[in-house]
């Protein structure tokens, strides 16, 4: 598509079927972080990706202080390609990121595959985030302090401890991220707490979550399940907050259930 939003967010496009698969980032990340998982799905579906602003290849000069801001960019892309059904395939705070596009604009999203979501990473009273309110200052004291390092750091703590190779690739993809888009994206990510937000979405959603996640525990699954109107919980024998880049094909086993339930996907693919 020749459209200068396009140009703006790098979108890709590959694949053709009834049915858009709309792949959204997490924090810092790129659309290349997906690559593992697009070609299993462009014979049946049209495939979408970009980048989000601020990231990877997407118009450094564009910074978002808040989600909201983000999600105002999946609405315009989702827009032109609202000529078909159209899921979300997200990962992380991109989860809350397609959260509040679809809020603002439901008419454009029939499903919603959330990997790795967490709506506050916060533990409070009845609420087991991940972290202390002490650790996130900690952390966001690092932040200001080397947007860089801190994000080097992250990045081994998102993947299991005998994958070098791909926490390099992690840190490669941080590295391409405007510094500053990037402590704000990470600023908004670990201080918000969308969890009033969640009954109000009432699409189909797959909360898709390691057994083992450093960032987004179990207790944090389980309570999404919860607290969404209607959503189903994979838990995934693996480790880690990146299971589509560790474990490409667990992801997608269970996308393909997910869109084969929903008459997504043709029988026996």
């Amino acid at each position: 598509m020749n459209h200068p939003l396009w140009a703006r967010h790098r979108v890709s496009e590959s694949g053709d079927g009834p049915v858009t698969l709309l792949f959204v980032h997490g924090l810092g990340c790129h659309q290349g972080i997906w690559r593992r998982m697009l070609p299993a799905f462009t014979a049946q579906h049209r495939v979408v990706a970009f980048d989000l602003a601020g990231c990877g290849g997407a118009d450094p000069h564009r910074r978002h202080a808040l989600l909201e801001g983000h999600a105002d960019d999946l609405i315009a892309v989702a827009e032109r390609l609202r000529d078909r059904r159209l899921v979300l395939v997200v990962h992380s705070v991109g989860c809350m990121v397609g959260l509040l596009a679809d809020l603002k604009a439901p008419h454009l999203f029939d499903a919603h595959v959330m990997v790795a979501p967490s709506p506050c990473y916060l533990n409070l009273p009845g609420w087991q985030g991940g972290f202390e309110p002490a650790q996130l200052d900690a952390m966001l004291a690092a932040l200001d302090l080397d947007v860089r390092g801190f994000m080097h750091g992250l990045a081994a703590q998102l993947l299991p401890a005998d994958r070098p190779d791909l926490v390099q690739e992690l840190r490669a993809a941080f590295d391409l991220a405007d510094p500053v888009a990037l402590a704000q994206f990470a600023r908004a990510t670990f201080q918000g707490d969308f969890r009033d937000r969640l009954p109000a979405l009432v699409k189909p959603v797959l909360l898709l979550q390691c057994a083992d996640d450093p960032i987004a525990p179990q207790s944090v699954g389980q309570a999404m399940q919860r607290l969404l109107p209607d959503a189903r919980l994979d838990l995934l024998p693996a480790a880690g907050h990146m299971p589509h880049l560790s474990h490409p094909q667990l992801c997608v086993a269970a996308l393909r259930r997910f869109l084969g339930s929903l008459g997504f996907l043709a029988p026996g693919r």
